[in-house]
């Protein structure tokens, strides 16, 4: 087991904390860990059809547009549950509305350097309306993907975001249960 002989902030935003962390191994060696805080995220899987509500943006750190499920994070302090988190992420980014959501799974989105946990939803019998999107995310466009669609735009390169593969992972497994 790993522990924690120290830690110090390095970088603080809005979006995240990183902080450094001088660690004591089994062996009684010490090392340093780098670690990225952030509160946990929503990921929604809006499905309808036999298809799926997908969103595309321009990511920053991959320096490309990518398609994926809708997600997010509470801005600041966190304002409600994390299922409310999931139907204010699909309203704001598609305008969809659910009558129903369904938890399906919890992951960590990269636990090798980030604290960032992620729930993921169902969202289905979904309702247009328009959506809402932050000023980050004015490039923003969502559109209907049928599944098979879906399934090879991963092969394509066109989804690379793991959150979304996670999510498609679990509903798939879910499906079998």
């Amino acid at each position: 087991m790993i522990e924690s002989v120290s830690t110090r902030e390095v970088y603080r935003n809005a979006w995240m904390t990183v902080r450094e962390d001088v660690v004591r191994r089994e062996d009684g060696a010490t090392g340093l860990y780098g670690v990225v805080d952030q509160p946990d995220s929503a990921i929604i899987v809006p499905f309808a059809d036999g298809g799926f509500w997908l969103v595309e943006q321009f990511r920053y750190p991959a320096g490309r547009r990518a398609w994926e499920f809708p997600q997010g994070s509470w801005p600041g302090e966190n304002n409600g549950t994390q299922e409310d988190l999931a139907r204010a992420e699909l309203q704001e980014e598609t305008g969809l509305r659910a009558a129903d959501i369904r938890h399906l799974a919890h992951f960590y989105t990269a636990y090798g350097h980030s604290s960032q946990g992620c729930d993921l939803y169902l969202a289905t019998n979904l309702t247009p309306g328009p959506p809402a999107r932050e000023v980050t995310e004015q490039d923003m466009v969502h559109r209907w993907f049928s599944e098979d669609d879906f399934r090879h735009m991963i092969r394509v390169g066109e989804i690379v975001d793991a959150a979304t593969l996670a999510a498609y992972a679990h509903l798939l497994l879910d499906r079998q249960a």
